[in-house]
């Protein structure tokens, strides 16, 4: 793997204006969206300089999986077959207006320091990346402990404006991978049920191979982007190595893209997360990125699917990266 050629984007502070999003019916008010890029340093030699980022989404319908390689088998449905009329295992908002498009399954996170993407794995679990979820330093580092999942708020929709927002109960992540790269993935436990919404299958029980097409999406920006927020599908490629965490592949990436789904081209299955990546002003650039695997970290989505279950994570065994 050789060094890019060009330069890593430089640390930055960006502020673009989206609107937060209140219950419904209630109007939107409007607020702004914090999206942080980084240059990241004592990483090996061919990744110095790469940014760390944050958010992401497709624009174009995806055709389904042949397999359903899944170890999260919940189905969309408006009714859980239970009979229960409790509220919680309602749709978020009732049809005709529920938006399932299959690209929703893309979504927004934000939290007071940062904006990320993530991808609904199940009615109650969202994948994004680990660094989006963990407290900053005074000097705007990672640090290792996550933040409350509280103060979470996962946005729905891929337009300018969210059509809904849900709160957050618990954040699973393994010990490492808090400033990305191997086990820079954590799983969000919603505070409640989507039933009825369009969800991506994760790949869990094969690793991915060199030379497989991939493509992120996100919902990053770049200097040069459009104006507004999107979910964009960023342009992917081949992979071109792999580490027992990772794999690698160029690919356009903007902060903000950061937890974003990296999948199988034409298919509904994610083999990764968005992570680190080498970006300039331009959303178009293809370059060197860093993707963190699923597959090496299964235990982390057993334990998310135990906790939204109802277990408690102090009954639960502690995850190690020991496993990968």
């Amino acid at each position: 793997m050789t060094t890019p050629a060009r330069a890593a984007a430089p640390l930055s502070l960006s502020v673009f204006p989206r609107a937060e999003e209140r219950e419904f019916p209630e109007p939107p008010e409007s607020g702004v969206r914090l999206a942080l890029s980084r240059s990241k340093s004592g990483f090996p030699s061919a990744l110095v300089g790469m940014s760390v980022l944050v958010a992401g989404c497709s624009a174009h319908p995806v055709r389904p999986a042949a397999g359903g390689h899944t170890l999260l088998p919940d189905a969309p449905s408006l009714d859980d077959g239970t009979g229960d009329d409790d509220p919680e295992d309602k749709p978020l908002v009732a049809p005709p207006f529920a938006l399932a498009r299959p690209e929703d399954a893309v979504v927004r996170l934000v939290t007071e320091v940062a904006s990320c993407t993530g991808t609904l794995i199940a009615p109650d679990l969202v994948l994004t990346a680990h660094h989006c979820v963990v407290q900053r330093g005074p000097r705007g580092e990672f640090l290792d402990q996550v933040v409350a999942a509280s103060t979470l708020r996962v946005e729905f929709g891929g337009d300018y404006l969210a059509w809904g927002t849900l709160g957050a109960k618990a954040i699973v992540a393994p010990p490492c991978g808090a400033a990305g790269a191997s086990g820079d993935l954590a799983i969000v436990v919603l505070n409640r049920k989507l039933k009825g919404h369009a969800q991506l299958a994760v790949r869990l029980d094969a690793a991915p191979a060199l030379g497989e097409p991939v493509d992120p999406i996100g919902f990053g920006r770049c200097a040069a982007s459009p104006g507004g927020i999107y979910r964009h599908e960023r342009e992917g490629g081949r992979i071109r190595a792999l580490t027992p965490g990772t794999f690698e592949v160029e690919a356009s990436v903007c902060p903000g893209d950061s937890g974003g789904p990296v999948r199988i081209r034409g298919s509904r299955e994610v083999i990764g997360v968005v992570s680190l990546s080498a970006m300039d002003n331009d959303p178009n650039t293809r370059a060197l990125s860093v993707m963190a695997r699923l597959d090496a970290f299964r235990p982390v989505f057993a334990r998310a699917r135990a906790i939204g279950d109802g277990t408690l994570a102090a009954e639960l065994p502690p995850l190690t990266c020991d496993d990968r």
